[in-house]
């Protein structure tokens, strides 16, 4: 028989028969086309999947947070805007910006795998710290008694915001492989005491005794969530309480500060005292309802650092005590977003860094409102999302970013894991 008989006699594949809903065109492809589109199904599969339920609701949260913030600067800013020759709305339009690019670069670091920010968490310490070191310089500007800006043409912001993103980053990393070991009280000091110790006594050479306050908080979350024994944490808590003793004793400002505190009438109206009795006249003034948004009167050149230190009196007084309670519900809320990623977390580097960046915004978010309540003495710390100040609103969400790349990446982790067994 010839061969081209053979050929005759073979089944032509391009007309064979395989079912009534077989796709004729696709046995005619060639293979490597084929294997082409499977691959972008795949990809774009990726893609969409879904996300977990922790992620959504922390996102949910941070973004109403941010949006509420920057409604209210844009009430409590437009006087001092004015002021500044910035126009009504100067204030409310920087704020903007730094949403406009905290928000993109929070999802996108939300992408971000854990074993990244297991890479890179020297490198990003070692640069915070470079950057903090940057306020000695001539580019150093000081502002209220502490050093703690640094101004690049019209850029200017606090490298300590920075520094504590990277802590947080860098304490996880550490803490996570260092696991087996944190039985022993010399691997919990070594390497945490010089390098965090580094960190903080860079931002207090600022005199920022505030931002050192949050940083301290952040290290001691740090080593709780990290299953130190607590007899460990007894040595560095009573060395920082005695540090920050000695801070007070040593500044006549501060000292001052806290005198006027420990004072009940706080009658020094002219002096120390007028801050804090025009943000409890701001809280007593809106009541149960508020004056309404826009309307406050403290606003209006009584009130210092209304849209910062202080917003959240004008709060307050705009929004009465229900914008009060509604913006604390949201912040207990968060608290319980963290509590849940926490909790089902498989990689301890998540439940470190998530429960230390919980330490951080919502320690700082009550010490910003206990010092309006007058619970504690005039800190200077920002209320996390909402007061003004570009480099805290973009650190703060760098710190979303990182709890949202463990949450999406944890969980899908765990799942595989499931499925596996």
């Amino acid at each position: 028989m010839t061969s081209a008989a053979r050929t005759s006699r073979r089944p032509s594949t391009r007309f064979r028969e395989v079912g009534p809903m077989t796709n004729q065109r696709s046995l005619t492809e060639p293979r490597a086309e084929r294997r082409g589109f499977t691959s972008a199904r795949i990809s774009l599969g990726k893609i969409d999947k879904a996300v977990p339920s922790n992620f959504v609701l922390l996102l949910g949260v941070t973004l109403f947070l941010v949006v509420f913030g920057l409604i209210m600067v844009a009430s409590s800013s437009t006087i001092d805007s004015y002021l500044d020759s910035q126009g009504f709305f100067g204030g409310f339009w920087k704020q903007a910006t730094y949403a406009a690019i905290g928000v993109p670069l929070m999802l996108i670091m939300s992408r971000f795998p854990i074993s990244f920010w297991k890479t890179w968490a020297w490198p990003a310490m070692i640069f915070a710290l470079i950057l903090q070191m940057l306020v000695f310089t001539p580019l150093g500007i000081e502002d209220g008694g502490n050093r703690n800006w640094i101004a690049i043409g019209p850029v200017s912001g606090q490298p300590s915001e920075l520094v504590k993103v990277a802590l947080v980053i860098w304490l996880a990393a550490v803490l996570t492989r260092k696991q087996p070991l944190l039985g022993k009280w010399y691997h919990v000091l070594i390497p945490v005491l010089p390098v965090a110790g580094a960190a903080i006594g860079l931002v207090l050479l600022g005199h920022d005794l505030g931002t050192v306050s949050i940083m301290a908080g952040i290290v001691l979350g740090a080593l709780f969530f990290a299953n130190v024994k607590l007899r460990y944490l007894a040595v560095p808590v009573i060395g920082g309480v005695a540090l920050l003793a000695v801070m007070a004793l040593t500044s006549e400002n501060r000292m001052r500060r806290i005198t006027s505190f420990l004072d009940a009438q706080c009658l020094d109206y002219e002096g120390l005292c007028w801050q804090p009795l025009h943000g409890t006249w701001a809280l007593a003034g809106g009541a149960i309802f508020g004056r309404g948004l826009g309307n406050s009167h403290e606003k209006w050149a009584w009130l210092p650092a209304a849209s910062n230190d202080y917003i959240f009196a004008i709060i307050g007084e705009e929004l009465g005590l229900i914008g009060c309670v509604v913006l604390l519900a949201l912040f207990v809320v968060m608290a319980i977003v963290f509590l849940r990623i926490m909790r089902s977390a498989s990689d301890p580097f998540t439940r470190i860094a998530t429960g230390t960046v919980m330490v951080w915004i919502i320690g700082q978010a009550f010490v910003n409102i206990g010092v309006v309540l007058r619970v504690f003495p005039v800190l200077g710390v920002p209320l996390p999302f909402i007061s003004a100040g570009g480099t805290a609103l973009l650190t703060g969400m760098m710190a979303i970013g990182v709890v949202l790349s463990c949450a999406r990446h944890d969980d899908a982790s765990l799942a595989r894991t499931k499925a596996r067994q």
